[in-house]
Parts: C-alpha cells; sequence; structure tokens
C-alpha cells in the first residue's frame, strides 16, 4: 500500500515537473480590472454596456477576471480620460479624442457627419480605421476598440425647420467638426460639459446643443429640448483603451477573452446597436420632443456645409503634413463597404 502511495506521489511530480514553464502559476493567475468612463451611472451607457461587458468578462474568465466600475468621472472628468488610463489611474477606460483638441489630429475623421445609428457599426469602421491609418496617433496604450459615437443631431429650445432658423442661436457643441458644422450653419457654438447643458437650456443661455439621442436620454435634455432636427452631425471619436504596464501583467490566456468582449463592446453586450437607436428615438418622441426631417434642399444646404469643412480641415492638416485626404477617403471606402453614407466627404471626392 505504501509502495502505491509511494508510486503515485513520483507519477504526480513528474507531471508537475514536465509542465510547461509558468503553466501552473497560470492556472491560478488573476487580475483585477478599474475601468473607468465619464458616462453617469444611471446611463443606458453603463446600464447596457460598461457593465454587462464587465461581468462578461468575469464570467468568461470563470471568475479570474474581476473589476471595479468607476462611472460618472469618478476618476476625473471627461476630457482627462485618455490621461487617467494611460498614466495608470485605471487598468481600462473609455475616453473621447474628440475633447482634446489637436491630440488625435487624424483621429477626427471618424467624427465627420455620417449617418451611423449603431455603436456595433461605428466600432467596425473604427477598428479598421486604426489598423490602416490612425495606429499611430495612439502611442502607449494597449487600443482595444476604436469609434466614431452614433450620429449626432441638433436639439432646440424652439423648432428648427431651415438654415435661416439658426442664424443666431447659440449652441452648444462637443467640439472638433461639429464645432465647425454649428458655424456653417450661422450659429454660434458654445462648448461646455454635458452635465451643465440641462440648466444651461433651461435659463436660456443656450438655445439647443448638438449630441447623440443617448446622451439627450441619459441627461435627461427632452425636458428642456423639446424639438430635434433629423441631420447627422456625425459624432465624436471616442474608444476603449487599456494601460500598457496593465496589459502586459494580463495573464496571457486572458488576453484574447478581453480582445473578444470588448473588441466591439455594444455587439458583444447588445447595447447601442442599430435595434437599441430605434428604441431610443421613439423613447425621445414619447418625451414630447418633435421631430423634424429636413427638406431635400435644406438637407442639400445643410450637407455642403459640413463638405466645405471637411475640404478646410483637410487642407490645414495637409500642410502640416499630415495624409488627410487619403485618410477621409479611406474612411469613406470603408464606411461605403457597410452601407454607411458620409454626408461630409464632397461629392467631387467621392
Amino acid at each position: 500500500m505504501k509502495r502505491m502511495v509511494l508510486s503515485c506521489l513520483v507519477v504526480a511530480l513528474l507531471a508537475f515537473l514536465a509542465a510547461p514553464a509558468g503553466c501552473w502559476a497560470e492556472s491560478k493567475s488573476k487580475m483585477h480590472i478599474k475601468f473607468s468612463t465619464w458616462h453617469p451611472p444611471a446611463s443606458r451607457e453603463v446600464k447596457t454596456v460598461w457593465r454587462p461587458m464587465l461581468e462578461m468578462l468575469k464570467k468568461k474568465s470563470d471568475g479570474r477576471i474581476t473589476y471595479t466600475l468607476y462611472a460618472g468621472a469618478a476618476l476625473g472628468k471627461g476630457p482627462e480620460h485618455y490621461d487617467i488610463v494611460a498614466k495608470g489611474l485605471s487598468d481600462m477606460g473609455y475616453f473621447t479624442a474628440t475633447w482634446t483638441p489637436g491630440r488625435f489630429p487624424l483621429t477626427d475623421v471618424l467624427s465627420l457627419a455620417t449617418w451611423v445609428d449603431g455603436k456595433d457599426i461605428a466600432v467596425d469602421i473604427g477598428n479598421q480605421m486604426y489598423k490602416e491609418a490612425l495606429a499611430k496617433e495612439f502611442p502607449g496604450v494597449k487600443m482595444i476598440e476604436l469609434n466614431g459615437c452614433i450620429q449626432a443631431f441638433l436639439w432646440t429650445r424652439k423648432p428648427v425647420k431651415s438654415i435661416e432658423d439658426c442664424k443666431g442661436l447659440k449652441i452648444r457643441s462637443p467640439g472638433g467638426h461639429q464645432t465647425h458644422y454649428i458655424k456653417s450653419l450661422g450659429a454660434e457654438p458654445v462648448f461646455m460639459p454635458l452635465g451643465d447643458v440641462y440648466l444651461a437650456l433651461e435659463t436660456g443661455t443656450i438655445d439647443g446643443l448638438v449630441t447623440c439621442p443617448p446622451l439627450v436620454l441619459a441627461f435627461k435634455l427632452y425636458e428642456v429640448a423639446k424639438y430635434g432636427v433629423v441631420a447627422t452631425f456625425g459624432c465624436v471619436s471616442e474608444g476603449v483603451i487599456m494601460n500598457e504596464q496593465s496589459w502586459k501583467k494580463t495573464p496571457d490566456d486572458l488576453k484574447p477573452i478581453i480582445e473578444e468582449v470588448c473588441g466591439n463592446p455594444f455587439r458583444t453586450t447588445g447595447g447601442l446597436t442599430r435595434d437599441v437607436y430605434k428604441v431610443m428615438m421613439k423613447e425621445i418622441q414619447d418625451k414630447g420632443v418633435q421631430l423634424t426631417t429636413l427638406t431635400p434642399d435644406q438637407e442639400k444646404r445643410w450637407f455642403k456645409g459640413f463638405q466645405d469643412v471637411t475640404i478646410k480641415w483637410v487642407a490645414d492638416l495637409e500642410a502640416k503634413g499630415l495624409p488627410a485626404k487619403e485618410t477621409v477617403l479611406k474612411y469613406n471606402k470603408i464606411s461605403q463597404d457597410l452601407g454607411i453614407t458620409c454626408v461630409a466627404v464632397p461629392d467631387e471626392w467621392k
């Protein structure tokens, strides 16, 4: 009996010694992810994307990945989120490139006025653009996914049906191209944090804003902006990044799980997809917001102004030695291949 027990111990010891280096430690290794976002805790983004995404990481890793979610700009304001992750205050987070002007110049291509009605599609475009044209703009971090937001619209206190109605209005801009689009309509762009917009609209400090439907709902802006113009302004460029050192320390067998779940978090969670977009637009209407679709003539005039913005933007970046036109054409082709129309690309370039 003793010989049998001794033999079993010897066999087990030999099996352990024969295992690949690191295998034993890796099977027990765990990691904890601190995830940061500026989205409010009660927002659709947090409820239907970020928390489900993090829970999915935990489930698919059999509990080896745990997390702490810092929502509502708990670790810093929206424009700080790239550095919050890059400097290691959080391990992973959602950043908005458009909020740091000039830092990611070519990435602004993702925020051109385009008819994108689902974040899942926006990620397909953004990830491909990252591989083909934008990777050099993001040194020192692990890019998990890159996207342009769901198309933004113009939301106002009073009805707007034409360019003439826009003249002189003070409109909150998310920055980037949208600032110049607002100017092209004869309105005055105003930049302020989204958290300040409700009171500014309520008091008449501003007359409206440009933003996407999810944020109209998240910040309850439907209570103070009762009119919307369904003409795409594109939106901001943003994405999920991971701290470079945190990524390097991630166990090799957990990296594919992170890339699978977070590489297109909207598709894997089902949050903010095209189907959800339709629901959100109905919710906004049900809150009493009146939506206006421009006449073909008005739409042509609006989008011609947006195309002029693109031409100037490209010229400015080309003067700095950046391949802006090539990047726009690449973006347009990738979008078209997915059935998406970019209205800000000049007709003569198509």
